[in-house]
């Protein structure tokens, strides 16, 4: 059976970086073909700060139920949290490279309302974003059961000792 593995820091920082390089690029871009920047409204970073603490939340449940209470969780909720805990985290990087590059595309313009409304906005929500990051990882490290570090990189059981007859 093939285990889920965690996060890895180096998709997260892939996905930032190629969230950052998109966001930077597509304002000029629409310019330059005659075309107005949209203009970003709160929805986005509440939207995002209302998933980063509802992610967090979950992760909060599921660390006491399954370390402090001991309780158990059937497979399928298991799944779930998992599920909910990986496609949030590509989300709050990916987005947060976006929004992060799009603030930045605008740092010139902080001196007129329109450019430090988009710095200030889009940070808010690139902000957001990486609280949603954050939670999903909290999730992701709250679903592993006690017993999940007893096993070694090569998935053999860490207790397993070695043949004791010589070669």
């Amino acid at each position: 059976m093939n285990r889920v593995r965690p996060t890895s820091p180096l998709l997260v920082a892939a996905l930032i970086g190629t969230g950052l390089v998109v966001g930077r690029i597509v304002p000029p871009l629409i310019v330059r073909f005659d075309g107005s920047v949209p203009r970003l409204s709160w929805v986005a970073p509440l939207t995002l700060l209302l998933a980063a603490v509802l992610v967090g939340t979950l992760a909060w449940n599921t660390w006491q139920s399954l370390h402090k209470k001991n309780q158990r969780m059937t497979s399928a909720h298991g799944i779930r949290m998992l599920a909910i805990a990986k496609s949030s985290a590509v989300v709050g990087s990916l987005v947060a490279g976006l929004y992060g590059g799009f603030a930045i595309a605008f740092v010139d313009a902080l001196d007129s309302p329109l450019g430090r409304e988009r710095v200030v906005r889009g940070g808010a929500a690139a902000v957001a974003s990486v609280l949603l990051l954050v939670a999903a990882v909290l999730l992701e490290r709250s679903c592993r059961l006690p017993g999940d570090d007893d096993e070694g990189k090569d998935g053999t059981a860490s207790d397993a000792r070695p043949d004791p007859t010589p070669a």
